[in-house]
């Protein structure tokens, strides 16, 4: 939980406090995480009530908010990603963290909940890392991290200011051995910032990043392997070297200025493009993967009265493209094989307009936000081999929201909202396989629909401060009961050791989320994170296939929905006690529990609970 103050802008694409954004929006500062490892997301977000992170192999996450995401097998989904407001995501919403420099980080801002309204397939919400540029004076610092498995982290910064300018650049190498067999990774990342403010009013910023990497897959184990050597590798992991090597880099605009009387009138426009190879392995196949992609966002914002009450309107577009050719050979022992398996061109384009508008309806008090967004999604994949096989996919929805904010002091407000979401499968997701209703002829799946869903949510946020007193000198807490109804929900499926996808399942989402921090006594800080959900599935009628190709059916209506624990809860307690001027310690005990979670839709089989505590001094 951090200052209700802070202006943030994720929430709403404009400037705003968070205390008058009517749903749950969170900042992780720099202070809660700059002593902190760092190494991945789950080290910087770990501490936000409401978020599920797991750690795949090494810097491998998978990002679940109130249930989006906590079954992808592909990256995170759900949830738009962005670094520094430009998407990290692809067209399609899947996105993979590889291009975040978490040492580099100012903050994070976190909107947890159903933003399809403002923004693509983000039915989950949507997370904003963004560059630390509040330094005041020029700099370099060298940064390093060594640790058991042969982890190392090491990093060079500069910043450089001058009158009307900030220029930052970093550069981390990472590697670590991984603490299981076949699991070592290593990574080059490339990090820079240039802003410039040619007026008061105006600001240009040119974001640009690179990353090379390799990381060696562990695989999967049973139970009992698990139990008879945690150590190891899933066999086929190693002896078909599975791997990904990837290269990316970015460059970003982005231009900002307001005009007309106290700057009630705001334009700003990105434009971005970028280029990605991969080389990825299966147990059988080898895939060469080219990934081209352009984009750009035009955002305008007007402050002004409207029936003589204060009003904020804020409307744009965006557009994303991608396109790059997918290869792929027999994978012989983790070689290229020449024989050619397939050849495919992938392309996919979103465009997208969205509006906001919230009005004050009590002065000072009482306010009204509706917003709305119109996506086109398209997806061709074309066969270079076999030209009959082409195929494409077109999914368009609009997706609305209304949302009421009321100030019961300056700041406390308690908040509800209603919407709809919208999440389109993913290229992943699209391909076809052999028992669809074509049988597999095409390259995508004729049958595959978006998932969509129904959310509401009621809360209540605030600081209290209690300044005059040595004890309790602060209370900052956030509680948000939320429901959400899921239809078409994309769920997936396995044939002959392939993972496939389809629309399976009715969900209904419920929980509770709830955050407090305090200041028990001066220089401490006690923090207490509680989530509860309860999602069951209202309907899904599964039809499976066993090894020889019969058809398997299973009615799972009222089962748990796997992968999400029913309960999750996080408390730490940091001090920074004054040993002598200018000489602080520091002292921080982190611990989270989670429940046990079912690990199939039949609810057959769960994972145990888990306790996890870590103590750091300095």
């Amino acid at each position: 939980v951090t200052a209700l103050e802070e202006i943030v802008v994720t929430g709403t694409r404009a400037e705003k406090m968070i205390i008058d954004i009517p749903y749950s929006v969170f900042r992780v500062n720099k202070k809660e995480f700059i002593y902190g490892r760092d190494l991945n997301a789950k080290d910087i977000l770990q501490d936000v009530p409401g978020l599920f992170i797991q750690t795949k192999y090494g810097s491998e996450v998978r990002i679940s908010i109130r249930g989006f995401g906590a079954r992808s097998n592909n990256g995170i989904r759900g949830i738009r990603i962005l670094q520094d407001g430009i998407p990290e995501s692809d067209p399609d919403g899947e996105t993979t963290l590889d291009a975040i420099d978490y040492t580099s980080l100012g903050g994070v801002e976190v909107v947890k909940g159903n933003l399809s309204s403002i923004y693509p397939n983000a039915p989950g919400g949507v997370v904003n890392f963004l560059s630390d540029l509040s330094f005041k004076k020029s700099f370099v610092k060298l940064v390093t991290i060594a640790g058991e498995y042969n982890l190392f982290q090491g990093g060079l910064r500069m910043g450089l200011v001058s009158d009307n300018s900030r220029f930052f650049v970093s550069h981390t190498y990472k590697s670590y051995k991984g603490f299981r067999e076949h699991g070592a990774e290593y990574q080059h990342l490339l990090n820079m910032n240039y802003v410039t403010y040619p007026n008061s009013k105006t600001t240009l910023s040119v974001l640009g990043n690179y990353v090379r990497g390799l990381i060696r897959f562990p695989g999967a184990l049973t139970e009992e392997e698990i139990n008879t050597d945690p150590f190891q590798a899933y066999f086929q992991s190693a002896a078909s070297d599975i791997r990904r090597i990837s290269q990316k880099g970015r460059v970003a605009l982005k231009y900002k200025t307001t005009w007309s009387r106290l700057n009630a009138s705001e334009v700003e426009i990105t434009a971005f493009g970028s280029v990605k190879d991969m080389l990825y392995t299966t147990n059988t196949q080898f895939f060469v993967k080219y990934k081209y992609s352009a984009g750009v966002t035009l955002r305008y914002t007007s402050r002004h009265t409207l029936l003589k009450r204060e009003n904020e309107f804020t409307a744009g577009i965006d557009y994303n493209y991608l396109t790059g050719p997918l290869t792929s050979y027999t994978n012989s022992g983790g070689n290229k094989d020449d024989d050619l398996q397939s050849q495919n061109t992938e392309t996919q384009n979103n465009a997208g307009i969205f509006f906001e508008n919230q009005v004050n309806i009590l002065k000072g008090k009482f306010y009204f936000l509706l917003s709305g967004r119109y996506d086109v999604l398209k997806f061709i994949n074309n066969d270079e081999l076999f030209t009959a096989r082409n195929s494409q996919r077109e999914f368009s929805r609009f997706t609305p929201k209304a949302a009421l904010n009321y100030k019961l002091t300056p700041t406390v407000s308690a908040y509800t909202s209603f919407g709809y979401g919208f999440d389109s499968p993913s290229a992943s997701e699209l391909e076809n396989y052999p028992l669809s209703s074509n049988s597999g002829f095409t390259t995508l799946n004729p049958d595959i629909k978006p998932q969509t869903s129904s959310n509401f949510e009621i809360g209540i946020k605030g600081n209290v401060f209690n300044r005059g007193s040595k004890f309790l000198k602060k209370a900052l807490f956030e509680f948000t009961f939320f429901n959400a109804s899921i239809k078409d929900e994309i769920v997936p499926f396995i044939i002959s050791d392939r993972v496939y996808y389809r629309n399976a399942a009715q969900t209904i989402r419920t929980g509770l989320e709830c955050g407090l921090k305090v200041e028990p006594v001066e220089r401490t800080d006690l923090i207490l994170n509680y989530t509860f959900t309860n999602f069951r599935y209202s309907s899904y009628l599964s039809q499976t296939f066993d090894s020889t190709g019969n058809l398997v059916e299973a009615d799972y209506k009222n089962n748990r929905v796997p992968a999400v624990p029913k309960h999750l809860v996080n408390l730490i307690l940091e001090a920074e006690p004054e040993i002598a001027r200018h000489l602080e310690g520091l002292l921080i005990f982190d611990c989270d529990y989670a429940s046990g979670m079912f690990t199939d839709d039949g609810n057959t089989s769960s994972t145990a609970p888990y306790f996890f505590a870590n103590v750091m001094a300095g």
